[in-house]
């Protein structure tokens, strides 16, 4: 009688508890009585960490004069504000609304947002992770412009009606004082003004508001005596206005493309009409009109001639022309063309006061993809170097991995050879962005971010202590020629464009060699080098991989042979091949099907080839009869033993990069011994198979599905692998209706129906590669395009089983080994876990010459649903790292290549009979399992879930342990631990899974994990409680105390005369007291999460509260010495007053009253 674990049944009863409906099933308890695992629920946690990347689709932008922060708000709500280099910071409004408008209240760590929604939100920036105080949602009245006058707490609000409201920031409540259109322009006027569309104070008199209407009419509106003092009219639609910096004169940009200056005290015509851009007739007549200018700022000088900055007003002729920004000083006009249209722009001046002269210094050019400060203090206008990193999107990212605590030398490594690549002409002064400070985190471990990109680059980005910086660039496409016309790339790619995007990547760290699969099914080998070197011819192999056809068609032979293999690889009996991409690329040229030729042409002329990664070997698949090669859906390299193995659809291809030779090309099906019970039978594609008693339709339908969602994800495939019939879906049909993560049904929710519709989506439909990343950039990033006509029905592709991932190690290849050897494990996407023997030829010249003997031995395991990941514990539940060769300059002496050249020592080399000293972990997409070696018995098993399928797995170090973190396509994050596969962690983390976010998902050590969140930006998670413990401190610091500069002199005349600045009682004037209340039902106050209770909670460690108190004292010292300063001229007025009464009393003290 089996013996009862009741320690396993509680492990069962705390899955089930957590809604998991996987459970785990010892073998025998031995085993868990020999490994102590230490990892438990409580070491995990999952929250987000920091969010890198330029903001998608902004709307808006800020800056901070005196805190040095810039803002920027988007089109789905998010806010990034940024400071100093690796000072960034991540919100997001509930809503997702737009962010429509931003205003600081500057030197005062808040900062006002307004939405599309019609609200506005206060945030406090005094904390690390910012929050709302207030918020108010306006019920009547769209918000349209607001303005927030420095050192003001009384905030205008220009609203569609034409209307203006009064909003006091420090309580959020509305002023009873409201400026109503039809007061504040002429009674004669019969049309309505149209919206607010520009909102600003006189800077020499608080008291003038100007007032502009969209139909081209503004007005200076007297806030004391509640009228209009002065209305200008023009018969262009304004876009903006800006004040010369005396209050004496304003500018405002039309729709025409023309620039009017008005003096305030001429309203009946303006003083000066330009049109920047248009061509000046030469009669004297009105200049052509130009589009639109869309915004101007006037900003003084105290040396010489004001800048007038505008975007737009381009001429209609300059069709194509891209998006310019015109800077006008003095006599010249400089335009700068931009690479993207722009969004916003800001000129960043010296003083933060309006009623100075401003001293411009840089624009902040906010555009729609990317972020450009540009220098006005040097000829030419440079820009500066942008130090965040905001490219990650320069080409679209196809592919990610992370690695964390790397080697140490990597990074310097990586950025003494990308230092070379930085482009020259940047300002030579430091970038104006400059407030916050980092913070005081205790993570040192190297960290480092592999993008795989459209157009064939790949990059290399230090992602440490929470910072990112890019590191080096590899461009792959400089190996192949360039198509220099449409027909020769219509008759080299199978995709129409992007023919060199990256769909996976292997790297080994330890050896810096690097492997690469693109699109065009062709890989590349790179090894690391510090030294230049000009290679004359490119090494290049050209490999044929085909399937077999079924029983009615005769066999193609032709494919190449296997050196170790009595049987030839894939030449047996060739199955038919997918469709191409591409139908033009499918048919008959001139001279016949297109037959052994590569999708590329490698370039035969000398390759210069920089310090960094330099091309040692690339490797091609070919036409076969008229067919493209099927894209690469998995790939690893091992620098230990000099091979590099990939697999598709049709086979797999071991190559041996040191001898450049093929060493195996082998049908799928060929992998399996002709006594395997596990064999495919590929020949009749509608019989389906049933291992261990599963569901043959359940698991055949998801393997199908979740295949193409987990290759397309990992790997970004370029061409369709599967499309299901719909019968075979309506056959789980009550399984769609599951919770995710329990076995029991029940009624599907909303939420459920829409991942569902999702899924069916994905099942019923595949997408090629060359949309993928097209639509990277487009609002339908989920849609999906059918597959084109197919040769091969879905049932055959049905039956294609492809390989999905490979593991090298040192095992145990067969039951009856005592002796770890050279081994490769592989995985199919029909769950299938085979295992390969390498005999390797001893180090040295022996390995150079003589050939790597390979033989299959046939099936380890069978799991459900394709294989995601593999790797070997030993005896004390350590992971078994592949092993591999130290990193060595190839193009260094021979003496330094030996002294580095040594092989890592491999695990333990043998076994007493009768004992397992290894364990196999095994993930699928369905279950997890975990297999004693050599005996091959499975210990354990775990089914992840049964309703949805998991898109990323990877075994990780947490906490001195291993587990298995895995990423499912119904958005639950789950790790399990090793050996004993017990669930530590389950959390529902996204609403709704995202093609762009499966395919980039990545876990990597030490509880951290990150995706592509959207086309420009990648999101960091963690899931360890400790990092989530300490991410307050990590997290860097926005607001930093700093003094507000002085306000500028009045002078001696303007203070004799009243010339200078004159304020405004806006207390007296938009309070309770002399305004009364506003009405209730126009807004609806709403109290935010990040009060002053909640800020004093989320405040970390007693920098914050000295901090707090600095401030607090500089405020109670300005207003003590304030009441001072109006003590003393009170005592002095009453000084004066009574020496005066003295006087006259002694003037006319003996006077009679007729002599008065």
């Amino acid at each position: 009688m089996k013996k009862f674990n009741i320690r396993k049944v509680l492990d069962g009863l705390t899955a089930a508890s957590s809604s998991s409906s996987a459970t785990a099933q010892p073998g025998t308890p031995r085993e868990n009585d020999v490994i102590q695992e230490t990892l438990q629920s409580e070491h995990f946690q999952l929250c987000k960490t920091v969010r890198h990347g330029f903001p998608y689709q902004p709307s808006s932008m800020a800056f901070d004069p005196v805190q040095k922060i810039l803002a920027v708000g988007t089109q789905n709500g998010a806010l990034r504000l940024f400071g100093r280099a690796g000072v960034e910071c991540y919100c997001q409004h509930e809503s997702g609304a737009a962010v429509i408008q931003l205003q600081f209240l500057i030197n005062e760590g808040a900062l006002v947002s307004a939405l599309a929604d019609d609200s506005i939100h206060l945030w406090n920036l005094r904390q690390k992770i910012p929050a709302i105080l207030h918020s108010l949602k306006f019920n009547r009245e769209r918000i349209t412009y607001c303005h927030l006058p420095f050192q003001s707490k009384w905030l205008y609000i220009g609203t569609e009606r034409g209307n203006i409201h009064i909003v006091n920031v420090e309580s959020f409540t509305l002023s009873g004082y409201v400026i109503m259109w039809n007061k504040a322009i002429e009674l004669s006027t019969k049309t309505h003004p149209g919206p607010v569309v520009h909102i600003s104070d006189n800077p020499m008199d608080e008291g003038k508001l100007l007032i502009g209407f969209e139909c081209g009419v503004v007005v200076l509106w007297d806030l004391k005596c509640k009228k209009a003092d002065y209305r200008y009219n023009y018969d262009e639609a304004i876009h903006s206005v800006a004040w010369h910096h005396e209050g004496k004169q304003f500018v405002c940009s039309h729709s025409d493309g023309t620039l009017t200056t008005w003096n305030i005290r001429a309203q009946a015509k303006s003083a000066q009409i330009i049109t920047p851009h248009g061509k000046q007739p030469k009669d004297g007549k009105k200049p052509e009109p130009c589009k639109p200018i869309l915004k101007v700022e006037y900003k003084t000088t105290r040396a010489g001639d004001p800048f007038m900055i505008l975007s737009g007003g381009l001429s209609y002729d300059t069709v194509g022309r891209r998006a310019c920004l015109t800077v006008m000083h003095g006599k010249s006009t400089a335009v700068l063309e931009m690479d993207y249209p722009i969004v916003d722009f800001l000129t960043l001046c010296e003083t933060p006061y309006p009623n100075d002269f401003q001293e411009p210094y840089a624009v902040v050019v906010l555009l729609e993809k990317d972020l450009v400060v540009i220098d006005l203090g040097q000829i030419g206008y440079p820009i500066f170097e942008n130090p965040y990193p905001l490219t990650i999107h320069e080409s679209p990212v196809t592919c990610c991995e992370y690695f964390v605590d790397c080697p140490a030398e990597l990074i310097p490594a990586l950025y003494s050879v990308g230092s070379r690549q930085k482009r020259q002409g940047y300002s030579k002064k430091e970038w104006p962005i400059s407030g916050g400070n980092w913070g005081q985190g205790t993570q040192s471990y190297p960290e480092i971010i592999i993008t795989g990109h459209a157009d064939g680059s790949i990059k290399f980005w230090d992602a440490s202590a929470l910072m990112l910086q890019v590191l080096y660039k590899l461009k792959t496409a400089k190996v192949f020629e360039r198509a220099r016309s449409k027909e020769e790339k219509a008759n080299t790619d199978i995709v129409e464009e992007d023919p060199f995007a990256i769909q996976t990547l292997s790297w080994c760290p330890e050896s810096r060699m690097l492997c690469v699969a693109g699109v065009s099914a062709h890989v590349i080998i790179y090894r690391f080098s510090k030294q230049e070197i000009t290679t004359e011819v490119v090494q290049l192999l050209e490999v044929r991989m085909q399937c077999e056809f079924s029983d009615g068609d005769s066999p193609d032979p032709g494919g190449d042979q296997t050196p170790t293999l009595p049987t030839p690889g894939a030449s047996s009996s060739p199955q038919e091949s997918e469709p191409p991409t591409q139908p033009s690329t499918g048919s008959n040229s001139s001279d016949g099907p297109r037959d052994n030729k590569p999708c590329l042409q490698v370039r035969s002329s000398p390759l210069k080839q920089s310090p960094g990664y330099q091309v040692e070997l690339v490797i091609q698949l070919v036409w076969v009869s008229g067919e493209p090669p099927q894209p690469i859906t998995s790939l690893a390299i091992n620098s230990s033993y000099g091979l590099v193995v990939f697999g598709n659809s049709n086979g797999l291809a071991v190559v041996d990069y040191l001898q450049k030779t093929l060493l195996l090309n082998m049908g799928t099906s060929e992998l399996y011994s002709p006594s395997d019970p596990y064999q495919r039978q590929p020949r009749s594609p509608r019989k389906t198979r049933q291992p261990s008693g599963d569901n043959p339709t359940k698991t055949s339908c998801m393997s199908r599905l979740s295949y193409l969602y987990s290759e397309s994800v990992k790997k970004l495939r370029s061409s369709h692998l599967t499309t299901l019939d719909s019968n075979d879906g309506s056959n789980t049909s009550e399984d769609r209706c599951k919770s995710p993560t329990s076995g029991s049904t029940s009624p599907c929710n909303s939420d459920d129906e829409r991942k569902q519709k999702f899924i069916e989506k994905v099942k019923f439909t595949s997408r090629r590669f060359s949309k993928t990343v097209a639509n990277d950039f487009d609002a339908k990033d989920n849609a999906f395009t059918r597959s084109r006509s197919s040769s091969v029905t879905s049932i055959d592709r049905e039956s294609r089983e492809a390989i999905s991932s490979f593991h090298f190690c040192e095992s145990f290849p067969r039951k009856t080994d005592s002796v770890v050897s050279p081994c490769l494990l592989v995985g199919t996407t029909q769950g299938t876990v085979m295992m390969v023997a390498l005999s390797l030829p001893p180090p040295g010249d022996h390995r150079l010459q003589q050939p790597v003997g390979i033989s299959s031995c046939g099936t380890l395991v069978t799991l459900k649903g394709g294989i995601l990941t593999m790797a070997l514990l030993d005896a004390t539940g350590t992971l078994l790292p592949p092993s591999y060769e130290p990193w060595y300059d190839p193009n260094a002496s021979d003496e330094e290549k030996e002294k580095s050249r040594r092989r890592r020592p491999a695990s333990p080399p043998s076994t007493q009979e009768g004992q397992d000293s290894q364990f196999a972990v095994l993930c699928s997409e369905k279950q997890a399992k975990v297999v004693a070696m050599p005996s091959q018995t499975r210990i354990y098993k775990h089914n992840i879930t049964e309703s949805s399928f998991v898109l990323r797995a990877d075994v990780v170090q947490m906490a001195g342990a291993y587990c298995i973190a895995c990423f499912c396509a119904n958005g639950h994050i789950m790790t399990l631990s090793l050996p004993s596969l017990r669930p530590l962690l389950d959390v529902n983390y996204l609403p709704l899974t995202d093609m762009r976010i499966a395919r980039t998902f990545c876990f990597s050590n030490l509880g951290q994990a990150l995706y592509l969140t959207s086309p420009t930006e990648i999101q960091r998670i963690t899931y360890s409680q400790e990092t989530c413990d300490n991410r307050q401190e990590m997290l860097s610091e926005l607001f930093t105390p700093v003094e507000t500069p002085e306000a500028p002199n009045k002078g001696f005349f303007k203070g004799l005369f009243g010339g200078g600045a004159q304020s405004l009682d806006r207390e007296d004037l938009f309070g309770e007291t002399g305004a009364g209340k506003a009405s209730r039902s126009l807004a609806q106050h709403i109290p935010g999460p990040g009060g002053m209770e909640g800020m004093k909670g989320a405040a970390s460690g007693i920098v914050g509260d000295l901090a707090r108190a600095r401030i607090a004292l500089d405020e109670r010292g300005q207003k003590l010495g304030e009441l001072e300063d109006r003590t003393a001229a009170m005592m002095s007025s009453a000084d004066s007053f009574s020496k005066h009464a003295h006087d006259m009393m002694l003037k006319y003290k003996d006077k009679k009253w007729y002599q008065l």
